[in-house]
C-alpha cells in the first residue's frame, strides 16, 4: 500500500486529495496547523494526522521525521498556501515575507525534508501545487504570483538534478477552485489612490469564480499526475485555466497581456 504524505490538508484541495487517495487504497499522512480542530478525516481508515505549520522550519524537520517512522512514503504532495492580494504598496513586510516564506520556501523546505529519504530510496516523487498564477497573472497580486512563477521555475529546474536519481517532480496549476479561500485563505492590502483598480479587480475575480472547479474535480489531476507513469512536468487543472493558458499561448505573452488587462483598467 503506497502512502502520500500532504500539506494544507485542512480544507479545500489537500482535504480532497486526502479523502480520493484514501479511497484509492493509499495510506494517508495529512498535515495541518490544527490537527486536533480536524473531524472528518479522523473518521477514515489509513489516514494519519500530524500537526505541521509550513512556515515553522523545526516542525517541518520533526513531523518529516515522524512520518517517516510511521511508513514509508511514496508522494510528497506540497499543497499549503494562501493568497496576498493588495497593491505593493498597501502590502507590509510581515504580509510579504509571511506570503513567501508559506508559498515558497514551505514547499522547498519540505521537499528537502524527504530528498534524503527518497534518494536513498532511488524513487519517489513531489507534486506541488502551483496555479495558473504561476504561469500568467492578474492585476494587485504580484508578490502571489512571484511565488507562484518561483515554484513553476524552481520545480522545472529541479526535475533535471532529480530525474538522475529515479524521483519525479510534477506540478498542478489550478484555475479558481469552489473553495473558502476567499474568506479563510486570503490575505490582502489597500490604499485608496488604487481603489479603482482594487474594486474592478474583485469584481472581475467574483465572475471568474463562477466558473470555478470543484476541489475534488482539481484533486482527480492530482491523482493523474500520481499515477499516469509520464514524465510530464506540469498539469493545468480545470478548464478555466486550460482556457486562459491556451489563450495565452495562442496570443502570445504581450498581447495576451494587453487584451486581459483592459478587464481592469
Amino acid at each position: 500500500m503506497k502512502t502520500i504524505f500532504i500539506t494544507g490538508a485542512s480544507t479545500g484541495l489537500g482535504k480532497a486529495t486526502a479523502k480520493l487517495f484514501q479511497s484509492k487504497g493509499w495510506n494517508v499522512i495529512a498535515t495541518m496547523r490544527n490537527p486536533e480542530a480536524e473531524t472528518e478525516l479522523t473518521q477514515l481508515d489509513n489516514v494519519t494526522l500530524l500537526p505541521l505549520d509550513v512556515t515553522n522550519l523545526d516542525q517541518i524537520k520533526s513531523t518529516s521525521k515522524k512520518a517517516l517512522e510511521i511508513s514509508d512514503i511514496d508522494l510528497v504532495f506540497n499543497n499549503a498556501g494562501y493568497g496576498l492580494i493588495g497593491p505593493l504598496e498597501s502590502l507590509t513586510d510581515d504580509q510579504i515575507v509571511k506570503q513567501i516564506t508559506t508559498n515558497l520556501l514551505g514547499v522547498i523546505r519540505v521537499t528537502q525534508a524527504f530528498l534524503p529519504y527518497f534518494r536513498e530510496k532511488g524513487k519517489g516523487m513531489f507534486i506541488s501545487t502551483t496555479s495558473i498564477g504561476g504561469l500568467l497573472t492578474f492585476p494587485l497580486s504580484s508578490i502571489y504570483h512571484a511565488t507562484k512563477w518561483a515554484l513553476e521555475g524552481w520545480s522545472e529546474s529541479l526535475a533535471f538534478e532529480l530525474n538522475t536519481l529515479g524521483i519525479d517532480i510534477k506540478t498542478v496549476s489550478p484555475g479558481g477552485i469552489k473553495t473558502d479561500f476567499i474568506s479563510r485563505s486570503l490575505d490582502t492590502g489597500n490604499q485608496p489612490e488604487y481603489a479603482d483598480l482594487v474594486n474592478k479587480m474583485f469584481s472581475n475575480t467574483e465572475n471568474m469564480m463562477d466558473h470555478a472547479s470543484a476541489p475534488e474535480l482539481i484533486a482527480d489531476v492530482v491523482y493523474e499526475a500520481a499515477t499516469d507513469g509520464k514524465k510530464q512536468l506540469r498539469y493545468i487543472a480545470g478548464e478555466d485555466a486550460k482556457a486562459l493558458y491556451a489563450q495565452r499561448q495562442e496570443m502570445g505573452a504581450e498581447a495576451f497581456r494587453e487584451q486581459f488587462g483592459k478587464q481592469f483598467i
